[in-house]
């Protein structure tokens, strides 16, 4: 058939409204498609923050990809003449044979990224909000920072519209039917016609790309803020943002005190309580409190004034929680996008550069093999026979 557009982006969240930036900036003809609007609640891209970093302590291969995400942040920034990207540094923390810490030197070492190698008492007289264990130590990353996850939504947006890209809000896609001559999309308003479509519909992946039925799990996330009981320790310039490891308990994540003068935490992954992204998120509840009022107050007593909010968001989740960037087994022109498992969105200026390749060229240069449909299959299977 004759596609009326050369490409389809089903999902305009962080990693569709990236997608159909770059694909419009190189002159596709492009259609954008959402169920909701820009940066909902429903969504994984909203709440004012998120973290980046450069000593990826998940696997030193995301390495290469967070220097493309830097400069694109930065490409970004200039062509909206807006700030995107704010630098504070990144303290990873924990005892010295913990995953957060062994995994982020690694990557410093293999990629040769500066860092600081702080012990309890250099914490303390440099970063006084945090409490330190005495066997713990911290990787400071100078690089690291955090992102505003709605302003980088709006102008990718933005630009794509500028660019020329037709977007439609409040309208869900039912179903996307490939063909020899593209893929059609159906939605309760009508059809179109494309010769690739972008799927990047986050915790509804499943709904259209039913090999990822068993395997992305939308699950619960909690987040909270805090009013500084020292308001001078937890300014940004004194206080960067951070990772603790917890051992069993897990890790933890937070920001300096920006947006409304509050600091905010979470626990990665939360309890790990699957949802229906069909409905509303579930509300805060008296366990999700006690769990970040006794880790600030332990961690960061510095924050550790009255809770100011909390509020429950959503986690897209793989099994390997490693990322997704591939078309769909058998379907050549569905690329389907699933980079989440709640450490994504900083990846999302360079994630758009690798959508739009795979859209308009069926491959990218940039380093995503470990991001397949095979690799995750294999990573299934294993788990399965151990």
């Amino acid at each position: 058939m004759t596609a009326d557009f050369d490409v389809a982006v089903i999902g305009l969240g962080a990693m569709g409204s990236a997608a159909i930036s770059f694909l419009a900036a190189r002159g596709a003809r492009t259609i954008g498609i959402d169920a909701y609007f820009p940066a909902h609640a429903l969504s994984s891209s909203h709440g004012d923050s998120r973290l980046i970093r450069m000593g990826y302590f998940e696997d030193p291969s995301y390495v290469p990809l967070l220097q493309r995400a830097y400069s694109n942040w930065r490409a970004l920034e200039a062509r909206l003449r807006t700030e995107i990207l704010t630098i504070t540094g990144v303290l990873q923390i924990g005892a010295e044979d913990s995953k957060i810490v062994t995994g982020t030197r690694a990557s410093c070492k293999m990629h040769d990224l500066p860092h600081e190698v702080l012990d309890k008492m250099d914490v303390a007289r440099r970063f006084p909000a945090f409490q330190l264990d005495d066997e713990d130590i911290a990787v400071l990353d100078p690089k690291g920072g955090y992102l505003r996850p709605e302003a980088a939504v709006m102008g990718y947006l933005k630009l794509a519209a500028q660019d020329g890209a037709v977007l439609h809000f409040g309208e869900r896609v039912t179903a996307i039917e490939p063909g020899d001559g593209g893929v059609t999309i159906r939605s309760a308003e009508g059809h179109y016609r494309a010769k690739k479509v972008v799927v990047a519909t986050g915790s509804w992946i499943a709904e259209l790309i039913p090999d990822l039925k068993e395997h992305a799990v939308p699950i619960r996330q909690v987040v909270a803020w805090y009013q500084s009981q020292d308001g001078f320790a937890t300014e940004p310039q004194r206080m960067p943002c951070f990772l603790r490891d917890e051992g069993a308990e897990g890790s933890y994540f937070g920001f300096p005190a920006i947006g409304m003068d509050s600091v905010k935490v979470g626990r990665h992954a939360h309890f790990r309580e699957p949802i229906d992204p069909n409905q509303p998120n579930p509300p805060v509840n008296d366990r999700d409190t006690a769990l970040l009022d006794s880790f600030i107050a332990r961690r960061v007593p510095a924050a550790a004034g009255p809770r100011v909010s909390a509020v429950t968001c959503r986690y897209t989740m793989l099994p390997s929680e490693d990322f997704l960037l591939d078309v769909a087994p058998g379907n050549p022109n569905v690329v389907v996008a699933s980079p989440c498992s709640g450490h994504g969105f900083k990846f999302t200026s360079v994630v758009g550069e690798i959508l739009a390749d795979l859209a308009l060229q069926g491959g990218t240069s940039l380093p995503v093999a470990a991001f397949s449909f095979d690799a995750m299959n294999r990573f299934v299977s294993a788990r399965k026979s151990a």
